[in-house]
């Protein structure tokens, strides 16, 4: 399967790919997570607000890296990537999700403002794999054995 369709290409992170970027706890996701975000600034990949706060939250409260070390990653990223801001709308679509029990609201938030952008995936390792909301589909980039799925390197294809 080809992507080609740039409906079927854009995507988003979710902060768990950010944090394993800069987590050396898990060498291999370490490892992987860094290919992704270092392939994914010439891919057709844009970052969410929400997941860019909750990368700066994580890595500071883990203490893997200072608050101006963790804010300076951010401004990077907010230089190097196209991003996504938080609408009222996606905001209550958010709030639908998180009070049904779908989804919790950060997880709901990021999925509803990638989809306002126009993404049609969320990498991410901790929602459910294959999962859908609406037209946004969930993809754990992590295949068994230490490498990247194929959905997944064809989406960091630039």
């Amino acid at each position: 399967m080809t992507l080609t369709d740039t409906a079927e290409r854009r995507f988003t992170l979710d902060s768990n790919i950010l944090v394993y970027a800069f987590d050396r706890a898990e060498e291999v996701r370490h490892q992987l997570a860094v290919e992704i975000v270092d392939r994914a600034v010439a891919a057709d990949c844009l970052l969410t607000l929400q997941a860019l706060s909750e990368f700066y939250a994580v890595t500071t409260r883990k203490q893997m890296l200072s608050p101006a070390e963790a804010a300076a990653q951010v401004a990077d990223w907010l230089t190097a990537f196209r991003h996504a801001t938080i609408s009222s709308s996606a905001m209550l679509a958010a709030l639908g999700h998180a009070t049904t029990g779908r989804a919790s609201y950060w997880d709901a938030l990021l999925v509803a403002t990638a989809a306002e952008a126009g993404c049609c995936v969320v990498l991410s390792e901790d929602m459910s794999d294959g999962g859908r909301f609406g037209d946004i589909q969930v993809h754990n980039p992590f295949a068994p054995g230490g490498r990247l799925t194929e959905r997944a390197r064809q989406l960091l294809e630039p």
